[in-house]
């Protein structure tokens, strides 16, 4: 027995330590960084003749992580807003002579694919050729779709002669767990405002109830409709045409050039050698990135600034993350609201940029930054909220005070509903024969309780909550916009829309990206068109290495790392503290002993 609890603590010990090692990997990534940063080479020199390249193959990313590692995870993503940044610069630098993107691959959003697709469009007006190649367009998801949208912005696209077409379309769905969670004894108690919400039906229905089954596929009509609307404008096809192709797919290589969807079949040595040769002889290639690191860096220390502030993630009462290397991607009440004070208080921000891409979260962290957002637009200096992919339930709520909101037609937003309740296991610890008894101190202290159900006052306590929470969104969302009652109530109900259906309810202001927003900015803080703005991030990166070492020195140590070693231990604990206890009375009292202080230091 003691040989059999011996290699159960080693085991458990083992793997406590892999998140000392984390943290450790982590210092010493932090370290390593820091020194490649030190003998980083500077970004070449642009070419008198120089042809611009930029792969997606790696993803497109809202902005770079703060912490090394998921840096590095990151690989060579791309970073929204400085490609559209460097290619806007391009279109008027005499020395870039043209564009050659690499497609085909790489994750990217509806709303990232339109801001990339306006950018090589205003690329083009400028009289320079843009080029696209893919080896295929295919994959799962909505990938090959995005991707094959994106070629429409291109004079020419290439194919490998072994890719496939396979722009589709959209799917959306979802797990319906209901049978599941029968099968488990496990009961979902959840409530929803309203209907269309969609949450609570994924535990509590076996498929997808109507009026939602309706919503979205308006979403994706919605979606589809741009997607063939650009592939129409950009090929130079009948719509019809386009929708026929689609439905029709996948295509071969031949048949989509046969079709008018590609324009030549070759390798990718062949469309380089090609490039080469349109752009001149002594045409260089140059990365778009290194391009961006010399052209965006040269701007006047005068020039007027515009705050930018992103919020990416799920919503929490918490500390914003932008860590993917560890799952952790949150938009925190703790770092958005006080950044947009910060904002408001420094007088040398003429505007203010907060660039959303949320799906909602925590209602009283969404309130938190609605608060924050709505003391800017009363202090009279301008906030534009700029929409990325998704801004739903409290991904919108805390936009709906801002002086405008810009969204591109591909944005998913809207989601205005309230949802909750709890998991009730009674049934599941029958089956496994485990049965849990205690006392309680207060007649509402199981209310969230998984181990016993909502008492009948309890269950109609929670609808006054959801009825509460869900007028007080849709009050809000009125006063921001100033809406009606009756059109707030029929943007609401938990329906989900496109950017482009979104403004006709207004729930939108105007269909742009990025670049839009801080042009609005620049109009309501009176800032002439043609000045360039300096876009200052808030709160002001920090050397994360420096913050880590600073932090430990005070004895509070906050970083993902450590995070994640703390939930490691804290997950393992009670573990620990139970092979304790069978090794004899001393562990007894020790496992009382850290029950009471846990219990005594929790605040109520």
């Amino acid at each position: 027995m003691r040989l059999i609890l011996f290699l159960l603590k080693c085991i458990v010990g083992f793997l406590a330590s892999v998140g000392l090692i984390v943290l450790l990997l982590g210092v010493a990534a932090g370290v390593f960084w820091q020194r490649v940063e030190e003998f980083r080479e500077p970004a070449p020199e642009i070419p008198e003749t120089t042809v611009l390249s930029l792969d997606l193959s790696s993803g497109v990313v809202e902005r770079q992580s703060d912490n090394p590692l998921a840096r590095a995870r990151a690989g060579g993503a791309v970073v929204l807003h400085d490609a559209v940044d460097a290619l806007d610069a391009a279109a008027a630098d005499r020395r870039v002579k043209g564009l050659a993107v690499r497609l085909g691959r790489g994750s990217i959003g509806f709303a990232q694919a339109q801001e990339l697709h306006q950018a090589v469009s205003r690329f083009r007006e400028s009289g320079k050729p843009a080029y696209a190649f893919a080896e295929t367009l295919n994959g799962m998801g909505a990938g090959a779709t995005l991707h094959g949208y994106l070629t429409s912005a291109f004079d020419e696209v290439w194919m490998q002669p072994s890719g496939d077409w396979s722009v589709a379309g959209f799917k959306l769905e979802s797990p319906f767990l209901r049978g599941l969670l029968d099968e488990l004894g496990i009961q979902p108690r959840l409530e929803q405002r309203e209907e269309y919400k969609g949450l609570k039906n994924q535990f509590t229905d076996r498929e997808l109830p109507e009026p939602q089954r309706r919503n979205l596929q308006r979403l994706l009509d919605s979606w589809l409709a741009q997607v063939v609307d650009g592939l129409s404008e950009g090929r130079d096809l009948e719509a019809a045409k386009v929708r026929q192709l689609i439905d029709s797919a996948p295509l071969s290589a031949e048949d989509a050039r046969d079709a008018g969807l590609i324009d030549r079949l070759d390798y990718r040595d062949a469309f380089e050698a090609a490039l080469r040769e349109a752009a001149g002889p002594d045409a260089e290639n140059l990365d778009l990135r290194d391009y961006a690191a010399q052209r965006l860096g040269n701007l006047d220390e005068d020039a007027p600034r515009v705050a930018v502030i992103h919020g990416e993630g799920a919503v929490s009462l918490a500390e914003s993350e932008n860590n993917p290397i560890f799952g952790d991607v949150v938009m925190g009440s703790d770092t958005i609201a006080p950044a947009i004070r910060e904002a408001l208080e420094d007088d040398t921000v003429e505007a203010i940029i907060f660039r959303i891409d949320s799906p909602g979260g925590s209602y009283v962290a969404s309130d938190t930054i609605w608060k924050a957002v709505r003391d800017a637009r009363e202090a009279e200096k301008p906030i534009v909220v700029s929409m990325g992919n998704i801004a739903a339930s409290g991904g919108y709520f805390v936009a709906a005070p801002a002086n405008r909101i810009v969204a591109q037609p591909g944005t998913l937003t809207g989601s205005i509903g309230v949802v909750s309740g709890k998991f009730v296991f009674e049934g599941l610890w029958d089956k496994l024969e485990v049965n849990f008894d205690g006392v309680q101190a207060g007649k509402q202290a199981d209310f969230w309780s998984p181990n016993s159900d909502f008492s009948d006052a309890q269950w109609q306590r929670l609808q006054e909550l959801l009825d509460e929470t869900y007028a007080d969104f849709t009050g809000k969302v009125a006063e921001g916009r100033g809406l009606s009652p009756t059109q707030v109530r029929e943007a609401a109900q938990g329906k989900v829309w496109s950017g482009a259906d979104a403004r006709e309810m207004g729930l939108v202001d105007e269909l742009g990206g990025f670049r839009h927003a801080v042009a609005v900015a620049k109009s309501l803080a009176g800032i002439d068109e043609a000045t360039r703005v300096r876009l200052q991030p808030f709160p002001a990166p920090e050397d994360p290495l420096r913050k880590f070492l600073s932090q430990a020195l005070k004895g509070r140590v906050d970083s993902p790392a450590a995070r994640t070693l703390g939930r490691i231990v804290q997950t393992l604990q009670p573990l620990v503290d139970a092979l304790t206890l069978l090794e004899g009375t001393s562990g007894e009292q020790r496992l009382r002993a850290s029950h009471l202080v846990e219990e005594t230091a929790r605040p109520h």
